[in-house]
């Protein structure tokens, strides 16, 4: 069996009865189950639909998100998560970046780094190089001025967690800032990379061996031994080409908004849902969320 979920933005739950009923009839659908009145339902099948990309084509355009996926399993045992522009809405060597007075050169790399356009570890070490001088107490600053956490973050750690979830953060960018979302969400635990610092001053140096896709797929692998499960049971989420590695190995990878050579190779796309998304998939209700 599989399942077909329609979503749309928690902020403009704009999901029509009419829609999903067309496309359950559509596609032989069993019995329409609201997980959250006009923002998010769901909907039983025998086979994958042959025209699944067509219609998801076709309903991004109304602001909708489509995942079809098997049904059984839906549930994971596990969260990995990207953090940049996944688990909080900036990128922060792009902030810190702005402090440095080299912003928009840096965000330019970035992006091109993210969407896989560039080497990431040389990416990484030439914005790094430019942050050199910068004091240290500026990752504090960024930290309570320039981050926010992404929209139905606390949501998913909190429900998940609430239902027997390891949850791990692991992330290209540094762990000064990865401490801080992790302790501040919940997650059990947090991979980065490092910002060298001496005299209290940022060196312009990313302490070795710099975490890049393959850390994270690394991280996958031994998360997953240390727990007794498999890559099966995971749920991972990213936005740039250096998660895809992770996104294709678990058994859930989400696209969230994600580069367009990323969401090209995955079959799950939020491009118009927060992260509470990510419990729609796996069938959870919103009167089951926590917070």
């Amino acid at each position: 069996m599989f399942t077909a979920t329609l979503l749309t933005p928690p902020k403009d739950p704009s999901l029509e009865a009419a829609l999903v009923e067309n496309l359950r009839n559509a596609w032989g659908g069993g019995e329409a189950h609201w997980l959250a009145l006009g923002e998010a339902a769901e909907f039983e099948m025998a086979e994958m639909p042959d025209n699944q990309w067509e219609v998801w084509a076709d309903l991004q355009s109304a602001g909708v998100d489509l995942v079809v996926q098997p049904s059984e399993g839906r549930r994971k045992r596990m969260l990995l998560a990207d953090m940049d522009s996944t688990m909080i809405e900036q990128e922060c060597i792009d902030e810190l970046a702005e402090e440095a007075g080299v912003g928009a050169y840096v965000k330019d790399i970035t992006a091109k780094a993210m969407n896989g356009e560039l080497d990431f570890d040389g990416a990484l070490k030439e914005r790094v190089a430019l942050l050199k001088g910068l004091p240290e107490s500026i990752i504090g600053k960024v930290l309570a001025e320039r981050i926010s956490l992404m929209p139905g973050a606390r949501e998913l750690l909190t429900t998940m967690k609430a239902n027997g979830a390891y949850a791990a953060l692991v992330s290209g960018g540094f762990t000064a800032f990865t401490g801080h979302v992790a302790g501040t969400l919940g997650f059990d635990e947090n991979r980065a990379n490092t910002l060298v610092v001496a005299s209290g001053k940022l060196t312009g140096e990313v302490g070795m061996p710099i975490l890049g896709r393959e850390a994270k797929v690394q991280a996958l692998e031994e998360i997953t031994a240390k727990l007794g499960i498999t890559a099966r049971d995971v749920l991972a989420v990213g936005d740039g080409a250096n998660d895809l590695g992770m996104l294709t190995l678990a058994g859930s990878g989400v696209a969230l908004h994600a580069k367009p050579s990323v969401a090209a190779e995955c079959n799950i796309r939020i491009n118009h849902g927060d992260l509470t998304a990510l419990l729609f998939v796996q069938g959870y209700a919103r009167s089951e969320f926590m917070s």
